[in-house]
């Protein structure tokens, strides 16, 4: 990629290149900043990764965005993917449970339900009686915070935690609703469990309100061509814009300078910025921050990842006869290995446009704390993806190709108390002047909470980047390997 920028503003130095970086580097560069952006890897995007199996165009990670919330969205028009935008064909899902696919069930918020309408099959007998308790119990306080697991059990039972909350969050954080905050993870509920005495209350009043502001149409878009192809054109738009993107560039050090800027070592060679923002893992970033900011390094070296795999499979559409839906979510009580899997051909219509002749699905394996099932081989995780596709579709053919993506500390967790963790970083990271965070491990997972956070570090480093500082004394080297790809 380009290996000099150009522009007249403050010097920015965006350090990871990401989806939360790349979007901090746009936003930067419409501010009037001159921006650098530098890149550990190979590649730009991170967890979007685009990528092909038998010759169809795939998403070896995320492959969606969140539509109710406008930053991803909103970027990708931005950045000339208007036209590539595109909703699921279908919306219909299941759950694979006791045996059987069953739809998902209707009118609930991560999988808490308003009434117990509707989850029959899911839930035991017992379990729907469970649910109607709910309207008699005293309240139950959540305080500060509380795990999603704990207070759902209290108020409905466990089977509404094992069953529908459990593969949902396991869905978005790979994690244990056990340990997941309430707070962090699924706010509207926290809010609305502080002033409702009932569960199911709570619930449907945040589906009612949610009808009032219109919030009812499509949940998540696609891209076509793969939700991956959004960092490469976010990187296309920086660097049109004069921005650089140096790819192969870890940043060994960061420092700051006597006179308000920093220092940013990388091969030891030296870059001077005026500012910096730094959009890597909550590791790397620890490292980074540790000789200015110990304490808020401290606490980033307490963020937890969970690692998963995703196992891309393509088949002969002759050789397939899938059920209807766009896949179906597993919950962990059920014993299975894989947690979940999309028939990718049929939740995005452009897949099966482009590819009429072959049928692509995925499974994913692996949540917070499961090492074992990670250490396999390839081959193993294809062959017990193969064996629980079989029971829970029937589908029996041999794929025409397999892809195997795994993705180790991929998804940070957020336990109980996160938000205060992240309060304390952002608090210790403000005493620095010139200097901001963004990132996965901050305030959501997904793609458009992701460009959230760039944009409010970008925020925090000031409205306007255009004024040029007096950087005769602070040249910006050229690096090595810059050029990257």
């Amino acid at each position: 990629m380009s290996a000099t920028g150009t522009g007249t503003g403050q010097h920015v130095v965006v350090i990871g290149a990401g989806i939360a970086g790349l979007a901090a580097a746009h936003r930067l560069l419409e501010r009037g900043a001159r921006v650098t952006v530098l890149e550990a890897s190979h590649r730009v995007g991170g967890k979007l990764l685009p990528g092909d199996i038998a010759g169809a165009r795939v998403d070896l990670g995320a492959e969606s965005m969140l539509a109710r919330r406008p930053e991803a969205v909103a970027l990708a028009r931005e950045v000339g993917l208007s036209d590539r935008l595109r909703l699921p064909a279908t919306a219909t899902a299941s759950i694979w449970t006791r045996g059987a696919l069953r739809p998902m069930p209707k009118g609930h918020v991560m999988g808490v339900p308003g009434t117990a309408t509707a989850l029959a099959g899911v839930l035991s007998d017992e379990g729907l009686a469970r649910i109607e308790r709910d309207a008699d119990l005293p309240r139950t306080e959540v305080g500060e915070d509380v795990a999603v697991g704990e207070y759902v059990a209290a108020r409905l039972g466990r089977e509404v935690v094992d069953r529908l909350v459990e593969p949902l969050l396991g869905g978005v954080y790979a994690g244990d609703a056990y340990r997941i905050s309430l707070r962090s993870a699924v706010p509207q509920l926290y809010r609305a469990a502080r002033t409702h005495t009932s569960l199911t209350e709570a619930v449907r009043d945040i589906q009612a309100k949610a009808a009032v502001n219109a919030q009812t149409g499509p949940v998540f878009m696609g891209v076509v061509g793969g939700v991956g192809s959004l960092p490469l054109a976010v990187a296309a738009s920086v660097e049109a814009r004069g921005g650089a993107i140096h790819t192969r560039v870890p940043v060994t050090g960061l420092h700051r300078v006597t006179d308000g800027g920093w220092r940013v070592t990388t091969a030891g060679r030296e870059l001077h910025a005026d500012a910096v923002v730094v959009a890597v893992p909550a590791p790397a970033a620890a490292a980074l921050l540790a000789p200015s900011s110990p304490g808020a390094a401290a606490a980033l070296r307490t963020v937890e990842y969970a690692s998963m795999a995703l196992v891309t499979l393509a088949y002969r559409r002759s050789d397939t006869a899938l059920p209807a839906g766009s896949g179906f979510l597993v919950p962990p009580v059920d014993g299975r290995t894989i947690k979940a899997s999309t028939f990718a051909s049929q939740k995005w219509g452009w897949i099966a446009d482009e590819n009429p002749d072959t049928v692509v699905l995925r499974t994913s394996v692996g949540r917070y704390g499961e090492t074992e099932i990670l250490e396999r081989e390839d081959a193993e995780l294809v062959a017990v993806s193969r064996h629980d596709l079989r029971a829970a579709t029937g589908l029996d053919a041999t794929p025409l190709e397999t892809r195997v993506t795994r993705w180790t500390d991929g998804l940070p967790q957020y336990p109980v108390g996160h938000h205060a963790r992240v309060a304390g970083i952002r608090e210790q990271v403000a005493a620095l002047p010139n200097l901001a965070v963004c990132g996965a491990q901050y305030d959501g997972v997904g793609i458009p909470a992701c460009i959230a956070s760039a944009y409010a570090a970008v925020d925090q480093l000031g409205g306007d980047l255009s004024a040029l500082r007096d950087l005769a004394a602070h040249p910006v080297q050229s690096l090595h390997g810059g050029a990257g790809e």
